[in-house]
């Protein structure tokens, strides 16, 4: 074993062009270029995963939220148990508990399937504390007449809390989604989905362009973002009169 001067770590002489930096490294973008049809199939994966994660997680925040309001003491604790468990664990370990573990016991789901159970349930805990605070802004003389007018609990939480809430923590949900959009569902190619970032990761092999490939795929989630973000500030402003920022 003998030291390389070009190189960072020891190596054999024969093996020191492939620990070494290569200062003569050739951009390629035609090549590169030509895996962007593979990689909009995977943006397209991407948006559709995003978006079943994100309301499937707003629906089930907003049923943790009103136990957690509403429920009483024993529905209230076991909510905020789901919380706390939920948002103390790392996405990816529920994703591979999922997709690895629960074959052990003889369930096998797809892995699209455990990708987006496992982030929803994820979402979920995170989207009940922002749900929950839009409850907390409902004044009290709101539900005082709803409850004179004769609403069930039900009817008071989906016809006064809900259209008050909306505007309340538009802007939230709205920065939630992006965050599940573009970091969230790169998870799944720890296990196999063909999202945009497992895609640039297979593609990249094929000729080793990956400076190339994962630029293009960086400027694609940008591109992703700058849509997501304009539509849900266009939404926000035209249903519930909410100034949301693109940006």
């Amino acid at each position: 074993m003998v030291w390389c001067p070009s190189c960072f770590v020891q190596g054999d002489l024969g093996n020191e062009r492939s620990v070494g930096v290569d200062m003569n490294y050739t951009f390629q973008w035609g090549v590169a270029m030509a895996h962007l049809p593979g990689l909009l199939e995977g943006a397209k994966l991407t948006l559709v995963l995003g978006i079943l994660t994100f309301w499937g997680g707003a629906l089930a925040g907003l049923l943790l939220a009103s136990l957690k309001t509403f429920g009483g003491p024993i529905l209230s604790r076991l909510a905020n148990a789901y919380v706390i468990f939920f948002t103390n664990t790392p996405a990816l370990v529920q994703i591979w508990f999922l997709y690895f573990g629960l074959p052990d016991v003889g369930i096998v789901w797809d892995k699209h399937v455990c990708m987006i159970i496992g982030l929803t349930l994820n979402a979920s805990a995170y989207l009940t504390e922002i749900i929950r605070a839009g409850f907390i802004s409902v004044r009290r003389n709101e539900l005082e007449a709803a409850e004179v007018l004769g609403f069930s609990r039900l009817q008071q939480i989906w016809l006064v809390i809900v259209p008050h809430i909306a505007k309340t923590i538009y802007p939230a949900l709205a920065n939630f989604f992006i965050v599940i959009l573009v970091m969230g569902t790169s998870i799944g190619s720890i296990v196999g989905v063909q999202e945009l970032t497992s895609q640039a990761k297979d593609l990249a092999t094929v000729d080793y362009r990956y400076i190339e490939t994962f630029t293009i795929a960086a400027g694609i989630y940008i591109v992703l973002t700058f849509i997501a973000s304009v539509s849900l500030a266009l939404v926000g402003r035209w249903a519930f009169r909410v100034k949301a920022k693109i940006f």
